[in-house]
């Protein structure tokens, strides 16, 4: 659980710091798509994609630390 929370963490810190590079530019496709209101969609999307992501990873990890505990690998 540690290991995923840092993850999280770098990710966050690392897109920070995208984000700042990417104001610096205009792009039309986006701008049409705010201006259309499209641009939440695209949004949700992607938040569903990496919600299912994670918790992919979550149930991953709870299996392996149950398979673990029965054959007592630490």
């Amino acid at each position: 659980m540690k290991r995923i929370l840092l993850f999280f963490t770098i990710l966050l810190f690392i897109s920070d710091q995208l984000f700042a590079q990417a104001s610096e530019q205009a792009v039309p496709m986006a701008d049409k798509l705010r201006e259309d209101g499209k641009i939440w969609v695209v949004v949700a999307v992607i938040a569903v994609v990496f919600a299912g992501i994670a918790v992919n990873m979550l149930r991953i990890d709870s299996k392996l630390k149950k398979i673990e505990k029965e054959l007592n690998i630490k």
